[in-house]
């Protein structure tokens, strides 16, 4: 039987950092958001106990909502209309206007013992946010001045996906998903020669990592999926990576979609 083993080289992993933040307009556009200093994000789940004869029998921990708490030395011009300062002309803008729904991407990284942070990182997305502006202080220049960071609570809606409760955010793993199936997202995402960027919904995500097959039912299977994951052998025989596979004995197994 296996012992267990505290402290391995390599095993001592940890989260640090976030970079790479991107805004996602009310229209779909995505901008670079430079001076991102921190996302914290917060959880709201509650507890709700239940008693019989006074003595607690059972305990159910209620789903919370998302929210979070976004920082910047700096933002996307593009931000004040969704935070509702209206530009009305050159210079001039209304604020207190109407807030819009907006999408956010970035990333925290993964470090370890041996690679430091360069061992992966974990890409963040936001759906259907809401962002109130916090409170800014102003203080007269003096020989500690520092840049004023800006502040925002987020809040949001969740979108559906499959086979889970409606999320706001999701979150992709650099050292478990293969780096062709992330870099094919990271394009769409950050954009290319080709295309402008933009965020991915939930199921245009799964269609990129995801393999599904389908039983005929005349003896045959339909295979549909990334091809980075599908290499035919031949003109009827393929081959699948990364597919759910449950071996049922030597030569029989269960497979289902992924």
């Amino acid at each position: 039987m296996a012992i267990l083993v505290w402290d391995k080289v390599g095993d001592r992993t940890y989260q640090t950092g976030v970079d790479r933040g991107v805004l996602y307009l009310p229209d779909g556009a995505g901008v670079a958001w430079n001076g991102l200093t921190s996302v914290e994000e917060r959880f709201s789940q509650e507890r709700k106990a239940y008693y019989l004869d006074g003595v607690k029998y059972l305990e159910h921990v209620l789903p919370g909502d998302f929210s979070a708490q976004l920082k910047a030395f700096t933002y996307p011009d593009e931000f004040d209309r969704v935070v509702g300062i209206s530009d009305r002309s050159s210079g001039l803008s209304a604020h207190d206007q109407n807030l819009m729904s907006f999408g956010l991407s970035y990333r925290t990284l993964i470090g370890d013992d041996v690679a430091g942070t360069d061992r992966g990182y974990l890409l963040h997305l936001l759906y259907n946010l809401t962002a109130i502006p916090e409170s800014n202080a102003y203080v007269s220049l003096n020989a500690q001045s520092k840049p004023v960071e800006f502040g925002w609570a987020l809040s949001g809606v969740p979108v559906v996906i499959s086979g889970r409760r409606p999320t706001v955010h999701i979150s992709l793993d650099s050292t478990k998903m293969k780096r062709v199936l992330l870099s094919n997202i990271e394009t769409i995402l950050y954009g290319s020669s080709g295309a402008a960027p933009r965020l991915l919904s939930f199921s245009e995500i799964l269609s990129l990592i995801g393999i599904t097959i389908t039983d005929n039912g005349n003896g045959t299977w339909t295979v549909v999926g990334p091809d980075e994951l599908i290499t035919m052998l031949d003109s009827t025989t393929f081959q699948i990576e990364n597919v759910d596979a449950v071996y049922l004995s030597a030569d029989t197994y269960a497979i289902s979609s992924t």
